[in-house]
Formats: C-alpha cells, structure tokens, sequence
C-alpha cells in the first residue's frame, strides 16, 4: 500500500521560529560535570568545556538552550553560581539527591554557548525564592552597569552584559514533587508580579509562564486557564512538558503516542484563545515546549539515587536511557508534530542535550558519541527550517488504543523559501510492512516556486 502527499506553496501552517529545535541542559546527573565540562578531558578549552561535545551541539545547530533547571532551579541559589570559584559553596541539590558544586555557573555557561554558537534561555527560581532575586538577576545578566548587581557582573569578569532575552518564570509549579509547589492562584499572581517587575526592566523581554507539567496532571487544564488569567498581559509562552515511554513494549500504541501530544497542543492553544477573549487582548501568547523527549530506559537505575540511597553523590549518572530504533521513530513523530503546529508552538526544548535522557552521550575521560535520536533531531534542526506546510496526507492506518485511528505514515512537509526547497519529513508506524513515499507519491501544486523537492528522515 502506498502513502500520497500533496503539497503547495500556498498552504501554509506558519513560518517556523527556529527556536522551535531548542534543548536544555539542567544540573543533574552528568549533564554539566563530565557532560559539557571536564577540566581535566584531552579536548577541553581554556574554560574546561568538551570540545568534542562542543563539536557535536554545533553539528546539530541548536538555537537556544534552556538553563540551570528544570527541578533544579526551583531551590537554586544563582549568586552560588558566580565570582571566584574556590569560594563557592557546595549545596545539596533536593530535587535530585545530589552534591552541586557550583564550579559552573552563569559565567561560565554563557561563554559555553558562545562556544556552542547557541543563546541561553534562562530560568529564575520561584520556587523557594521568588521576585527580588528574579530581578536581580535580571540586572546582574543584562545591565550594562553603575548599579549594584550589574558592576559585580563587571568585578566578576564580564563588562559586557550577557544580554538574555527569553526568561522562564520559574519550572513545573503544578507539581507537588515541586521544591515550592504552589496553586495555580498563588503561582500566577507570583508570576504576574515577577513578570511585571522584569518588564518595567524591559520591555524587549520575552517571557515564559509554567504550564502543566503533563497532560494528566489533575490541576490540567484549569491549571492554564487560572495562570493565564493573572499574566496574559505580562507574558509571551506558556510552557508545557511531556515525555513518551513504552514500558508495556508495545511499539504500536507507542507510536501512537504523538496524537496524544497534538490533543494537548490544540486543548492549550484553545485555553489561551478563551483567556485572550476574555481580556479583550489584541495580544497572541504563544506555547514554548520546553521539555519533551523519550524517557524510561533508566527508571530502576535512577531509583537507588533518587531515593537517596547513595548519600548525595556529585554527578552520579542519572537519567542514562541508552536509546533504540523505536525512540528514533518517537523523535522523529514529536518533531513532525511541532512542526505542524508550529503555528501556536513557538519553542521546542528537547530535554536534555548531553548525558541526560540525550542525544549526545559522553565518557569521562573518553570520547563523546551520538544516540540514535542525535539523527532526527539533527535531520529537523538542518533542513526543518522555513514555512511549515499544510499537507494533504493519504495513509493508510491502524487502531491504537491511545489515540484512536493513526496513520501508518506520518508526514510534515517545510518549504524553505530561500532555497525553494521542499523537505518532507516521514515516519512509518508499520512493525514490519513498507509504505514507500516516492516522488510518484508526492505532489507538489504551485512548483514553479519550488526547486527541489526532498524526503528526508524517512524511517
């Protein structure tokens, strides 16, 4: 059985923030310590970073990443993070049952993404601190200088601000696993308020707003819809967090499981709607899906640590999932998703970058490899840039018991208009049988704007 496409010029989703191929790095695990930094490495810099990771993160032309947390920075110090290294403390990191010992900080990651040729998206702490520290931090990163925090940036060894303009406030408040957990009221008018008080700033900021931590979170999704209605004004994204796992190892209802991530999407793009008509706002808040990704390979290893059997170990190996041919397709299914609701989904964070639940894996004192999801996610980054298209798909399908009816073949189609090149991403749910999609199979209307036409990732 055959799969058709067709495609024009003309329909178009959205243009693609390119934001949208973001990831994160948190302190936890490895993903700082022997992840990105190991002093001690053959490639290290000057700075201590891994150049060969460093090599790897440029290869996959990541836009933004996400820092320090995630459930880290929900009880995270920022000013632990700066100024002479032999005198920064070490903490007990509660989120993970952890030692940090704080010899990277924001100084150092900054130079890290400058190396890396990324921005930083940072997040503040409104967890166990809240809106004095956000807006200190604030002036310490991006004040040019003669004020108090601004001029120990400048003693610390930057004179130049780093200049961050996308801030999360704050990580999964929904969650009661949270460091500071709060209501969806108590969190927005925290919220509402930090975010004013970062505007009056700048008003150039884009700002982040938590959202549910995952779709079946109980709070979800009057958690939106409350949050929303205290910072709608004040913010750009609201943020939202989902992982995909085939514990039952069924490959078919697992591939199934990107359906359930496009309900979500749409359910939140119709939250934000109802609050905008109920402000009367003229202004469009966007979703920023700052963590996603496939994670349950390491599930019993991590529950020794995590339970604090092990004392509070620095940089234990936590979260490793070692990836198969599956999870590549499960990549390959969540970017295609974005992509066609890049429309509403305007940043994509894939959590983590290295070592943790990652497409780049590294060993101490020993090389850096890619996973099998490195591919996909390289393969959109590259060529998954330009106009999102509204394609006609003709598959046939199969019934899941997560999501229903879902098509065999998955496809998302980008038009970069630059080039003129047309790149159709595809992914075949079949456990054993082929659905080729040949240029036969692909239609393309209007192509005299077009050059070529590609399939690419076609798993």
């Amino acid at each position: 059985m055959k799969t058709a496409v067709t495609a024009h010029p003309r329909y178009v989703v959205s243009k693609i923030d390119p934001r949208l191929y973001g990831s994160f790095i948190e302190h936890l695990g490895r993903a700082v310590y022997t992840g990105i930094y190991e002093p001690a490495h053959a490639t290290a810099d000057d700075n201590g970073m891994r150049q060969d990771v460093i090599d790897l993160v440029r290869e996959l032309n990541v836009p933004i990443v996400r820092y320090p947390g995630g459930n880290f920075v929900s009880a995270y110090n920022w000013e632990d993070g700066v100024g002479p290294k032999e005198e920064r403390p070490v903490r007990l990191d509660l989120a993970w049952h952890t030692s940090e010992s704080n010899e990277v900080g924001l100084h150092e990651f900054a130079d890290w993404c400058a190396s890396a040729k990324t921005e930083m998206m940072l997040a503040v702490n409104l967890g166990s601190r809240g809106l004095d520290e956000a807006r200190n931090l604030l002036e310490y990163t991006n004040h040019p200088g003669g004020s108090e925090w601004s001029d120990k940036r400048i003693a610390n060894g930057r004179k130049e601000p780093f200049d961050v303009k996308l801030w999360c406030l704050g990580n999964e408040m929904d969650g009661p696993w949270q460091i500071g957990h709060k209501t969806a009221d108590e969190y927005g008018r925290l919220a509402h308020e930090t975010a004013k008080a970062m505007r009056a700033f700048s008003t150039s900021l884009e700002l982040v707003v938590c959202g549910s931590s995952h779709a079946k979170m109980p709070t979800y999704p009057e958690w939106e819809a409350t949050v929303l209605d205290h910072t709608y004004n004040e913010v750009d994204y609201i943020s939202l967090h989902m992982y995909f796992n085939n514990a039952a190892n069924d490959a078919p209802n697992y591939l199934a499981m990107n359906a359930k991530l496009d309900d979500y999407i749409v359910s939140v793009a119709g939250v934000i709607d109802y609050i905008k008509a109920k402000k009367r706002s003229e202004k469009q808040v966007y979703i920023s899906f700052d963590e996603w990704n496939v994670w349950y390979h390491s599930t019993e290893q991590n529950n020794k640590i995590l339970g604090g059997n092990d004392g509070w170990p620095f940089a234990p190996p936590l979260l490793e999932d070692i990836y198969n041919f599956e999870d590549v397709l499960q990549v390959g299914l969540i970017l295609n998703t974005f992509i066609r609701r890049s429309d509403v989904v305007k940043i994509a964070c894939l959590a983590q970058l290295v070592n943790v639940i990652a497409p780049i894996m590294t060993v101490p004192n020993g090389p850096a490899w890619r996973q099998t999801i490195f591919y996909p996610y390289l393969y959109a980054s590259t060529y998954g840039r330009g106009n999102a298209l509204d394609l006609k798909v003709d598959s046939p399908s199969y019934s899941s018991t997560v999501a229903g009816e879902v098509s065999y073949v998955d496809v998302a189609g980008v038009h970069d208009t630059q080039t003129g090149h047309v790149t159709f991403f595809a992914v075949n749910r079949h456990p054993s049988g082929t659905h080729p999609v040949k240029t036969a199979d692909v239609r393309i209307r209007g192509h005299e704007h077009l050059n070529t036409a590609v399939l690419r990732s076609s798993f």
